[in-house]
C-alpha cells in the first residue's frame, strides 16, 4: 500500500473504533511512537508496545460518548489527521480531547507515530 491508502485505512479503522485492528494490519513491526512530554508513556517501541498503550487507555475508559477522525492529509511518505474525543475516565470524569496525528509510512507499514495535544492539568 501506499502513503495514502494507508492513512485511508487507519481512518476508517479508527471511525470504527477498531485501533487495536489498525495496529496489528497497518503499522511495522519496530514502530516507534511519541506521545507529549509529561503524559504516560512518551515513547514506545515496537508494535506490542502500541498495543499495550492503547490497550492502557481502554482500561482507563469508562465510556466514549463521541470521536471523530478528520480525513488525512499526506505528503510524501508522512499524513496526518486530527482526532476529537468526549470520554468519561474511570474516576477522573468527563473529559474533551483534541490532538494532531502524524504518521510516516515505509514499505506500506506505519513505522512513527507522533500525537500532539495539551495534557489534561
Amino acid at each position: 500500500m501506499n502513503t495514502q491508502e494507508v492513512a485511508n485505512k487507519l481512518v476508517e479503522f479508527c471511525r470504527e473504533g477498531k485501533n487495536l485492528d489498525a495496529i496489528d494490519e497497518l503499522y511495522a513491526d519496530d514502530v516507534v511512537s511519541h506521545e507529549p512530554k509529561g503524559s504516560h508513556m512518551e515513547l514506545s517501541e515496537g508494535k506490542e508496545a502500541a498495543i499495550a498503550k492503547n490497550q492502557q487507555w481502554y482500561d482507563m475508559v469508562e465510556e466514549v460518548h463521541s470521536g471523530q477522525v478528520s480525513d488525512p492529509i499526506v505528503s510524501g511518505n508522512f499524513f496526518s489527521v486530527t482526532m476529537d474525543m468526549d470520554v468519561t475516565y474511570k474516576g477522573q470524569g468527563r473529559s474533551m480531547m483534541s490532538e494532531v496525528c502524524v504518521y510516516e509510512v515505509k514499505e506500506g507499514k506505519i513505522v512513527t507515530e507522533t500525537f500532539f495535544y495539551s495534557l489534561p492539568q
